[in-house]
């Protein structure tokens, strides 16, 4: 049995409070806030039980009756590419900031990743940007996959003897979420520079950036213990990125 919740205007959001302009009023006081738990519960559910967690879950953090949650969003898949595309904005935002504030191309990637794995942004990322495929040595799949990361411009991974090769599928191109593209193209920058400086192992792409992201950011009960788990886990991560003397 849902629980109704009464704070919600009849109309639908979408559409509520329009005048006779078409201009879009702005949500009551107490839609808003709704709106605000919901998303910020969803943010949470989402980061600690991955995008499969059900609606449900959003709406018992979010101390309201799942009807509620449903009322301004549709469908699960509306309310995934609403946490999806902000949490790609914030990701997008962060790489230009350390791309234009830090000189030292080795310091600019490293920022990117410290501040991103704070934020918790790696646990959100859309499904489509880490859907890091294993590639078999066939002709017709790796042409496939390599004609997508070619086009989206993301380096490539190199392959080793005897294993698949792992290549990053563009979201944008391949069905995904609104801003993939603009994320990765500052990353691409921030590997680019980091790789023409001889700081970043010749190997590591894109890709592999986004999966340091999404790796050290695990989700575990205790905040303190979770911070200090993600740092650690960076730290040998960002060593593993590093190019060595030959």
């Amino acid at each position: 049995m849902h629980v109704q919740d009464t704070h919600w205007s009849a109309a639908p959001l979408a559409s509520a409070g329009r005048t006779g302009g078409g201009r879009a009023a702005p949500l009551r006081v107490d839609a808003q806030r709704n709106l605000e738990h919901v998303l910020r519960a969803a943010r949470e559910v989402f980061g600690e039980l991955g995008y499969g967690a059900p609606m449900e879950d959003v709406a018992r953090r979010a101390r309201v009756g799942v009807g509620t949650v449903y009322r301004r969003f549709p469908s699960k898949d509306v309310l995934v590419r609403r946490i999806a595309e902000e949490e790609t904005a914030r990701l997008t935002e962060q790489a230009r900031t350390a791309l234009g504030q830090e000189d030292e191309p080795w310091s600019a990637l490293s920022r990117f990743l410290r501040t991103s794995v704070a934020s918790g942004a790696g646990r959100l990322l859309p499904p489509q940007v880490l859907r890091v495929g294993v590639v078999e040595e066939s002709p017709a799949p790796v042409a496939s996959v390599a004609s997508v990361a070619e086009e989206a411009r993301v380096p490539q991974q190199r392959s080793q003897a005897g294993a698949g090769e792992l290549r990053l599928v563009d979201g944008d191109r391949a069905g995904g979420e609104p801003g993939t593209a603009a994320l990765l193209d500052v990353v691409g920058q921030l590997v680019e520079r980091a790789r023409a400086a001889g700081e970043l192992r010749a190997d590591v792409s894109v890709s592999d950036v986004l999966l340091v992201i999404a790796t050290a950011a695990p989700a575990l009960p205790d905040a303190a213990q979770q911070a200090a788990a993600s740092a650690r886990l960076l730290d040998i991560l960002l060593e593993g990125l590093r190019s060595r003397p030959a």
